[in-house]
């Protein structure tokens, strides 16, 4: 379920933000946008866009097109939970380096 950043921003060039999720779907349905971008457009989350880079931001885009990204888009994307992966208390965390040299704070 992705498409890319030129297709989404093509297949939006006519609607009239802001507009909700389902007035971004229900456009791509009756204006003949092809079935891989509807898609990534019902995966976004329910909210309200002002414009076509908010749903850029929020649609998932093919691999190869995060490249192509500005820094503000990049660190949006990174603010996003990701799926899968371990729970923080999982994770192997690196050793503080003065711990490791000093020995464990005694109180001191």
């Amino acid at each position: 379920m992705t498409t890319t950043r030129e297709t989404l921003k093509a297949s939006l060039s006519g609607v009239d933000f802001p507009a909700s999720k389902d007035q971004l779907v229900q456009f791509a349905n009756n204006n003949g946008v092809d079935e891989e971008t509807v898609r990534a457009l019902r995966a976004m989350p329910p909210a309200d866009y002002d414009n076509v880079t908010e749903v850029v931001r929020s649609v998932p885009l093919e691999r190869g097109e995060e490249e192509g990204q500005s820094d503000s888009d990049k660190a949006q994307q990174n603010r996003r939970p990701q799926k899968g992966g371990l729970a923080e208390h999982q994770a192997e965390v690196p050793a503080n380096p003065i711990v490791e040299e000093l020995g464990e704070n005694r109180g001191s």
